[in-house]
């Protein structure tokens, strides 16, 4: 039983608050390449220090990732604040 069970592979992605454009394409192509490859992508945000204030453009980034990767994942859950970070989870769809 233990040898037919899924390891399901958990692959993390952090941004910043204020993550640039550039930056932001190039982890986007990494997070398809880890969908593609089958693994769960877990994508936040960190706030250091008083970037806290930028709650809004935190979940907006991660809003705008979950629609750019929609083809290749479902959002498992939503973005959500936990202390310091913003957190969502993307999983792949089936083929």
């Amino acid at each position: 039983m233990k040898s037919k069970a899924t390891k399901v592979i958990i692959k993390e992605i952090r941004f910043g608050p204020n993550t640039d454009d550039h930056d932001y394409e190039f982890k986007r192509k990494h997070a398809e390449k880890f969908l593609k490859d089958g693994a769960k992508l877990k994508a936040y945000v960190f706030f250091k220090g008083r970037s806290i204030i930028y709650k809004d453009q935190g979940e907006i980034l991660l809003l705008k990732l979950a629609t750019d990767l929609e083809e290749l994942g479902k959002v498992e859950q939503m973005p959500k604040l936990e202390g310091k970070r913003m957190i969502m989870f993307i999983a792949p769809k089936k083929k």
